[in-house]
C-alpha cells in the first residue's frame, strides 16, 4: 500500500491538491503524524468532510479487520501536521486528533456515508467500529 499512498502523495503535492485516478473529484487530506514505534514522520492521504473548522477523517482502511497504523499513532500522539488542497493551493496547518465516539460518531458516520457510498460498504465488511478522527486545528 505504501507505493500507491506515495504516488498519491506526489500527484497531491504537484497538482495543488488535485489527484486523479481512484480518488479524482474526492476531498482528500495529508495526514503526517509521528510513528507511534519509530517517532518518525508518516503521510497518509485519506478522504474528509469538513463541519466549519474541523475536519473529519474515517479510519477505515478499506472495511480491513485493523485499524490503519496512522489512527494507532496519533491516539499516541495526537499532533498532526494536515495539507488540505484550496482554491489558492495547498494550505498546511497543525492540528491535535481526538477520536469521536457514542452518538455523535453514529451521525458523523451515517452522514459521511449519504455522500460517499463505499464509505458504508466498508463497514459491511468488517466487525470493527470504524473510527472517526476529529482534527482541531491549533492556535495559530
Amino acid at each position: 500500500m505504501s507505493g500507491f499512498n506515495d504516488r498519491i502523495i506526489a500527484e497531491f503535492r504537484d497538482n495543488d491538491g488535485r489527484v486523479g485516478g481512484p480518488f479524482a473529484g474526492a476531498h482528500l487530506v495529508l495526514i503526517t503524524s509521528t510513528g507511534a514505534r519509530t517517532g518518525q514522520p508518516r503521510t497518509a492521504p485519506v478522504m474528509y468532510f469538513a463541519d466549519g473548522e474541523t475536519i473529519y477523517v474515517i479510519a477505515s482502511k478499506a472495511g480491513a479487520p485493523t485499524n490503519p497504523d496512522w489512527y494507532h499513532n496519533l491516539l499516541v500522539n495526537p499532533k498532526a501536521s494536515l495539507e488540505l488542497a484550496t482554491d489558492s493551493g495547498i494550505e498546511r496547518f497543525e492540528a491535535t486528533a481526538e477520536p469521536v465516539t457514542g452518538p455523535e460518531h453514529d451521525r458523523l458516520y451515517a452522514e459521511f456515508s449519504r455522500s460517499n457510498p463505499g464509505v458504508a460498504e466498508y463497514q459491511k465488511r468488517t466487525n470493527r467500529v470504524i473510527p472517526i478522527v476529529a482534527f482541531h486545528r491549533d492556535a495559530r
